[in-house]
């Protein structure tokens, strides 16, 4: 039996002049590779740019002390529905709370996004600040905490919401608005960081 001659290759066919430019088109090839490693010093290497930071990310929900609350019946309110849709009935006059207890508690629920839950610590909030007068001043630095943990969420509805808050709560009484000039370097980081995204 012969043996079948091998065909001719096309590399070692070509003239010497012909198989250098093979070997450094394959050679050109550019690898990828970290920043700063050996890798990214060679040539023929593209630097990868830096991984996202998060900075827009939405954070997860913790457990807040609001629905432990409201769980263990501890608040005045009821859901009572009305021809023009839910609203809360309060068990006893708003004006007759403890603001120092329940304010900062139904700020906690700022960051609540499940139903009855959010819908509760909104309106409760609304309501309380419509009717508490000069109650709210003095509990303005224990709401400062629960306002900044709603915002770092960074979930885009919940700070639409706090924002309206915050605009009720900044007309609710007098001296409010100079009262959280000192807390502003707690609110105001997470609003610079979406500032720019209202065109998106």
């Amino acid at each position: 039996m012969v043996a079948e001659k091998e065909g001719p290759s096309p590399q070692k066919d070509r003239p010497p002049q012909l198989q250098e430019p093979l070997r450094h088109a394959r050679r050109s090839k550019k690898q990828v590779s970290d920043g700063f490693t050996v890798k990214a010093m060679m040539k023929n290497t593209v630097v990868k740019g830096p991984p996202a930071a998060g900075a827009f990310k939405e954070r997860p929900t913790k457990p807040t002390a609001f629905r432990k609350f409201y769980e263990r019946g501890d608040f005045p309110i009821a859901l009572e529905h009305d021809t023009r849709g839910n609203k809360i009935a309060w068990k006893v006059e708003i004006e007759k709370l403890d603001y120092h207890h329940y304010l900062p508690l139904f700020f906690d629920g700022l960051c609540e996004m499940q139903f009855p839950y959010e819908f509760f610590a909104r309106q409760g909030i609304h309501d309380m600040l419509e009717h508490g007068g000069n109650k709210i001043l003095p509990v303005i630095p224990q709401l400062i905490i629960p306002i900044k943990n709603a915002l770092n969420l960074r979930n885009r509805q919940v700070i639409c919401i706090t924002l309206k808050v915050l605009q009720h709560l900044v007309v609710s009484a007098d001296m409010v608005g100079e009262a959280l000039v000192p807390y502003y370097r707690q609110i105001l980081p997470i609003l610079n960081i979406f500032k720019n995204m209202n065109g998106e």
